[in-house]
């Protein structure tokens, strides 16, 4: 049975988006746990997952995924349920839940070269880093966000991303060898992508994408509504078109492997 995420001051989790936006808590850095992916903070930061981040199970995130983000069931939740059965994460003592941090184990969803964390050679790969992001920021054009200049789109965000791995091999003499970080890269880059995309504007919102990865908040209060149904085609899809757009592309063949080992 899936446990409804959210009860707070009597009301339920279906409530307005208004209300959700005041129900932000940050989390308490002491006792929460927080994953690398902003995705799965926001939820948590929200209400939608528990907000200590411990003893999640996957079917609760693929209720928050469905209700916050409107991907269809299990499209959101494979990478990392995959993921989890692969390289065995949970540190909760069952295969059937997990604790947000247990994500940031190195080289295994979390690669080196994401886009909003250092990688784990300069000591935290799991904290949300301002001067990595900066970087990504400005390569997406963040500080732009007048008309028509309003959203990232797959070339802009491909862009970015291969700026991104390329500055991370420059500077870390450990980077991880063989497709990895690119596969996770892309990955990472389409997810977050498929998660604000305006289907009307062919790209993401700016304001959204801002305030998705440096606030690790659901940006309700920038005008973020659900959009439609995204399953796992429409992702599947989204990872081709960012590889397509890569300067590094990867070959295609090698594309099947991201939800295999997760999009952080």
């Amino acid at each position: 049975m899936v446990r409804h995420p959210v009860h707070l001051n009597g009301q339920d989790s279906t409530r307005a988006p208004s209300l959700q936006a005041t129900n932000l808590s940050l989390p308490d850095p002491l006792t929460a746990s927080r994953s690398p992916c902003p995705g799965l903070n926001a939820l948590a930061n929200h209400g939608w997952l528990r907000r200590s981040g411990l003893n999640i199970s996957f079917p609760e995130i693929d209720y928050a995924a469905k209700n916050v983000y409107n991907f269809a069931p299990e499209t959101y939740l494979g990478a990392f349920l995959a993921a989890n059965q692969t390289f065995n994460l949970s540190t909760t003592g069952s295969s059937l839940t997990i604790n947000l941090r247990d994500l940031a184990r190195h080289a295994t969803i979390e690669q080196d070269g994401s886009q909003s964390r250092n990688d784990i050679y300069f000591g935290d790969d799991l904290h949300y880093d301002a001067t990595v992001f900066a970087g990504v920021a400005a390569s997406l054009g963040l500080h732009d966000s007048s008309p028509p200049n309003a959203y990232v789109t797959v070339p802009i965000a491909a862009k970015a991303r291969a700026a991104r791995q390329a500055l991370a091999k420059s500077v870390n003499p450990t980077y991880s060898t063989g497709p990895g970080p690119e596969l996770g890269s892309i990955g990472t880059t389409a997810l977050y992508l498929a998660t604000l995309w305006d289907f009307s504007a062919s790209g993401a919102p700016k304001a959204w994408v801002k305030t998705f990865f440096e606030e690790d908040r659901i940006p309700y209060l920038e005008g973020y509504v659900a959009p439609q149904t995204k399953d796992l085609t429409f992702l599947a899809n989204m990872v081709s078109a960012v590889n397509n757009a890569s300067s590094d592309a990867l070959p295609a063949e090698l594309l099947g492997e991201v939800t295999n080992m997760g999009m952080m």
